[in-house]
């Protein structure tokens, strides 16, 4: 039990290390100060561009990938190994958003459920990614895309999530559902207002299908 707390801890403690505000420090610019005030991918893209944004993505991806790797290694059960690397990379995404080094003030943590899938559950980083393009190339939202995205994880953990462990990840599913929808809440707020930045150069999608029903 003490290591399994251990290993939840190195969680948080990885996902606390925010890629943005850390590449940040190198160029001297502090993006909560920018843009949305976000210390997300979304926020560096805007404000400082695709290779910081990159680097950021990297960055927050990869400690979450480490955080999970790290919570179930070594653990001879199976069930015993998943439940704790959820929760290490669980503890990695509160860090994300509420990361110790930073003053508690992060991202959204889409950027750490996605690594942590992408050791635990590769099926559900690439069902996310899917809806989320398939949302953004329609509505230019990247709030509502990520929202979407992580609660499609619901039915896909309830059709094809790894047997015999289903329960677990519906379970888990779930709650990275709530917990997106939680830190996008301003987002929502947003969209209700009509107020909500919109990428519009990357609605390929509703482009199309307007031109088609003008053709």
């Amino acid at each position: 039990m003490i290591v399994d707390i251990a290993r939840i801890i190195l969680g948080y403690l990885l996902g606390s290390i925010s890629g943005s505000l850390l590449l940040g420090r190198l160029r001297g610019v502090d993006i909560r100060q920018q843009g949305s005030g976000n210390a997300g991918g979304t926020n560096a893209l805007r404000t400082q561009g695709p290779w910081f944004a990159l680097g950021v993505v990297v960055i927050d991806v990869g400690k979450a990938a480490l955080a999970a790797w790290a919570g179930g290694c070594g653990i001879a059960d199976e069930r015993h190994a998943l439940v704790v690397a959820l929760l290490a990379g669980a503890g990695a995404a509160i860090g994300h958003v509420w990361p110790l080094y930073f003053g508690f003030r992060g991202g959204k943590g889409v950027a750490a459920v996605l690594g942590a899938l992408l050791v635990l559950w590769p099926v559900g980083v690439l069902t996310m990614l899917v809806v989320a393009l398939l949302v953004l190339t329609i509505t230019g939202y990247v709030g509502l895309s990520s929202i979407l995205a992580s609660a499609a994880l619901i039915p896909a953990a309830v059709l094809y999530a790894p047997e015999p462990h289903r329960p677990v990840w519906m379970a888990a599913a779930v709650v990275v559902a709530g917990f997106v929808l939680f830190t996008h809440r301003g987002n929502v707020l947003r969209l209700r207002a009509g107020t909500e930045h919109r990428f519009e150069k990357v609605r390929v999608l509703a482009k199309l299908f307007n031109h088609g029903s003008h053709g």
